[in-house]
């Protein structure tokens, strides 16, 4: 819709620059028209052409309130200013006319249209002055001059001031607009994109609020529960609510793409925060992260989160018995084919290769395999008693496709 809305006001623009321009070229046309004839005893070709074209140029500009057609409008205006301007040059003076000097005008008005005119009358116009400057030099004259010596000089001085009018008066003070108004446009747009960057991530700030009093609250029902297992099931709770506060918070801080994560750092602070919390002695553990600079969106980091949150709580609560020493090692790569591929490895205990997660009653196993499959991804296991489990998800960034408005 933005792009409809600017489109328009291009058209608009340039649609009010060529009639403007079509209206004051067909007035100073025939008003020089009057003068050549009646003041400066020039007869013949340069007052019948100008009038011509005045009246031609006058009944373009009133077409175009029928047909709406801007571009057939715009070149019919070209052409007929360049083949009138054209045969006024040669009938007064040829190369040495300061006529001439209205191609330079038909060249700019193309160049103010479209870069394509711009340069295709350019092209045309240096031929048609080249042949001019021939026909000069040649033994041969197709039209002789027609303006009087004693005229020479008004004619002159008239030709250079419309020529610097329709330059300066008309396409300068359009165009001056025309980037007054865009300035204007551009400020008012980054006003607004400003605006709703603030705004975003105050919404990150509150989400992020949110999700922490939630874990706050878990973790007070959690200190009021006798049973364990019921307190482990709480705990769990509360640490896939914190990966997720840990997104927000990571937005919050960020300057710039508000809707995006730079992974590293967040599996890096989301690891150390699960180590601290199920681990009485952190120490011994080492986390290994082998990620490059990679930046994702929030709707591939949430799911991509609560899945390390799951695999690295398991490890962390079944892999290393009796506090004994271990490794967790968790790798993402971007692959060839535009995919990701995601590696949580540990070398603890293991568990039997035969287990399947469908058919557990755990929450973070089955919770793994449906956000890979959210992630349009496929997964592979590697669990050997003795030897540790090894988890290879390779996923695919989640483009949010919501229409814009």
């Amino acid at each position: 819709m933005n792009t409809t809305l600017h489109d328009g006001g291009r058209l608009r623009d340039k649609a009010k620059l060529v009639i403007s321009v079509n209206h004051y070229a067909s007035a100073f046309a025939l008003v020089f028209a009057g003068i050549c004839f009646f003041l400066l005893n020039i007869k013949g070709i340069v007052p019948l052409a100008l009038a011509i074209y005045a009246l031609a140029n006058f009944a373009n500009t009133l077409a175009y309130q029928n047909h709406k057609n801007l571009l057939l409008t715009y070149n019919i205006s070209s052409v007929m200013a360049t083949a009138f301007g054209l045969i006024i040059t040669l009938a007064s003076g040829g190369i040495q006319s300061p006529f001439i000097f209205v191609l330079g005008v038909v060249v700019f008005a193309g160049f103010v249209n479209t870069r394509v005119y711009g340069r295709s009358y350019l092209f045309i116009n240096i031929i048609l002055v080249s042949l001019v400057f021939l026909h000069d030099i040649g033994d041969f004259n197709l039209i002789v001059n027609t303006v009087p010596t004693e005229s020479k000089l008004w004619f002159a001085y008239l030709s250079v001031l419309i020529s610097f009018f329709l330059l300066g008066g008309v396409f300068g003070k359009n165009l001056l607009q025309a980037h007054h108004n865009l300035y204007k446009s551009r400020k008012e747009i980054e006003s607004r994109i400003q605006e709703k960057e603030m705004l975003l991530k105050e919404v990150h700030h509150r989400v992020k609020n949110n999700l922490q009093t939630v874990s706050s609250l878990l973790n007070m029902q959690s200190r009021t529960v006798e049973d364990q297992k019921i307190r482990t099931l709480i705990k769990s709770s509360q640490n896939r609510v914190v990966s997720m506060a840990i997104v927000h918070e990571m937005l919050y801080q960020r300057d710039q793409y508000l809707s995006k994560i730079a992974v590293k750092p967040y599996v890096q602070e989301l690891s150390e925060y699960l180590k601290r919390s199920l681990k009485r002695d952190a120490s011994k553990i080492q986390l290994t992260i082998a990620i490059p600079e990679l930046v994702l969106g929030i709707d591939t980091v949430i799911p991509l989160g609560l899945i390390i949150n799951e695999a690295v709580t398991n490890a962390l609560k079944y892999a290393f018995p009796d506090d004994r020493d271990g490794e967790i090692t968790i790798t993402i790569q971007k692959n060839k084919s535009e995919n990701y591929t995601l590696t949580i490895e540990d070398n603890g205990v293991g568990f039997s290769e035969n287990l399947n997660p469908k058919d557990l009653n755990s929450l973070g196993l089955k919770l793994i395999y449906n956000l890979t499959r959210q992630l349009k991804g496929n997964i592979s296991r590697t669990a050997l008693n003795g030897t540790g489990t090894k988890y290879v998800i390779v996923f695919e960034e989640v483009i949010d496709s919501m229409p814009q408005a």
